[in-house]
């Protein structure tokens, strides 16, 4: 049988990965796949590079993506030059000449998903996406076959590998944020302009993928709430642990009856779960249906051959499904397209969780007394509470105060009013605790 045809944009990394596990799988993805699936033709600006990588001289390199968006021969475009720009332009020209899409970038997806997926329905083509979210991790066929049956309550996340290692080298090796940040760039974990990981924006392009699939709802990367780890202090990560708590950068997405939550902010998270235990650059993801309860999905979140396997997965898919009738395959977001949910997507004010408060405190009678009344005027339960002595004078102690669950914009108001007291010095620090209850 004559076989797929691949036009791949961009060789660089995950490129390279791409053509390497092809090349050197394609006994086994015949026998998968029931036919070949070989790389035609390369296009990069740094053509003599990818001459060099491919070394094959039945594979057309050029500078020019047009060429293999439009070739005739091409059965499928594998986008992974990045962006929201050109490669946006490129897919979409892609669907319009009939070709299947695979890419990996879920910045475009989060932000443009909609039109693209409207546009492949209309074609009717494919857009594969594993490698968008976590790598070499499957989430995103669990969450649009292995769980369908599954209504999706929740999904917890750390999906973004070099905040999870900056975090860990924060608790393990007691460096402040900074040394961390660097020596993830001197490892090659951190880019030399790391904002998106940091700032917790990666995540949650990665979020908004995975909520509009467990939901079904349309991607909405506008309305998610996100807060990076850049104020976090080693500090906060040690009184976390003595507590019996770990503080991850989780990207979080619930089903509640106000509506959907969609956040990406640090967390304490119990030691005694599985994704608490998560380390250095590895990826982690919770998904709790109501059927099959939580399960926990964990590898690769970046690299050459993790993104690589989810890549040639999909093309997999794509040459299973080729010749299938349009209507018969697995909805891009695993929802049928005119059936998606217009569910509300909550502000941040709106959600309920618990909370950890540290509080700078002049130590002096009654101080204790004005906290805690306005955390019981406000129906805000403590869960438990130390107080622990301050580097900065024998006048002044830290307060850690854990919340039971409570609504975020009545916390807000607490601190406002805590803030106010001549008794506390500085902001209160504020960071979410989920539990993650199997219940």
């Amino acid at each position: 049988m004559k076989p797929i045809n691949v036009g791949l944009l961009g060789i660089g990394t995950v490129g390279g990965g791409t053509f390497t596990v092809l090349k050197r799988n394609q006994e086994e993805i015949i026998r998968r796949a029931g036919r070949g699936i070989v790389i035609k033709m390369i296009a990069d600006l740094e053509t003599e590079k990818a001459r060099k990588i491919v070394n094959e001289s039945t594979i057309v390199i050029t500078a020019d993506a047009n060429e293999v968006v439009m070739h005739p021969d091409i059965d499928v475009v594998v986008e992974l030059i990045g962006g929201c720009t050109t490669a946006r332009e490129l897919i979409l020209k892609a669907i319009e000449n009939g070709k299947h899409v695979v890419t990996a970038n879920k910045a475009l997806l989060a932000l443009h998903g909609t039109e693209i997926f409207a546009a492949a329905q209309i074609k009717g083509v494919i857009v594969a996406f594993e490698a968008a979210v976590a790598g070499g991790i499957p989430i995103i066929k669990a969450l649009r076959e292995g769980l369908t049956a599954n209504r999706i309550e929740w999904i917890a996340g750390i999906i973004n590998g070099t905040s999870n290692f900056i975090l860990s080298e924060m608790r393990d090796k007691k460096l402040d944020f900074n040394a961390a940040l660097n020596k993830a760039k001197i490892m090659g974990y951190a880019e030399s302009d790391p904002t998106f990981d940091i700032e917790g924006i990666d995540a949650a392009h990665k979020l908004t993928i995975m909520a509009a699939i467990a939901f079904g709802i349309p991607v909405q990367f506008d309305r998610v709430y996100i807060e990076g780890i850049v104020n976090l202090t080693r500090e906060d990560i040690d009184y976390a642990e003595e507590l019996g708590y770990r503080i991850k950068l989780l990207g979080i997405t619930k089903r509640t009856l106000k509506g959907i939550e969609l956040r990406v902010h640090p967390t304490l998270i119990p030691i005694r779960r599985l994704i608490a235990n998560v380390e250095g650059v590895m990826n982690a993801i919770v998904v709790k249906g109501d059927a099959v309860g939580t399960t926990l999905y964990y590898g690769a979140g970046a690299g050459a051959e993790p993104s690589a396997s989810s890549i040639v997965a999909d093309l997999i898919d794509i040459t299973r499904m080729h010749t299938a009738d349009p209507k018969y395959r697995v909805p891009h977001l695993a929802f049928q397209s005119n059936l998606l949910s217009n569910a509300p997507i909550l502000s941040i004010e709106e959600i309920e969780t618990s909370y950890y408060l540290r509080l700078r405190v002049i130590d002096q009678p009654g101080a204790l007394a004005g906290i805690t009344g306005i955390l019981a005027d406000l129906g805000i339960s403590i869960d438990a509470m130390v107080q622990k002595e301050s580097n900065e004078g024998e006048d002044q102690v830290d307060i850690i105060i854990l919340t039971h669950l409570t609504i975020e914009k009545k916390i807000n108001v607490a601190l406002a009013k805590i803030e106010s007291l001549p008794v506390i010095l500085g902001k209160v620090k504020r960071i979410r605790l989920e539990e993650f209850s199997s219940k």
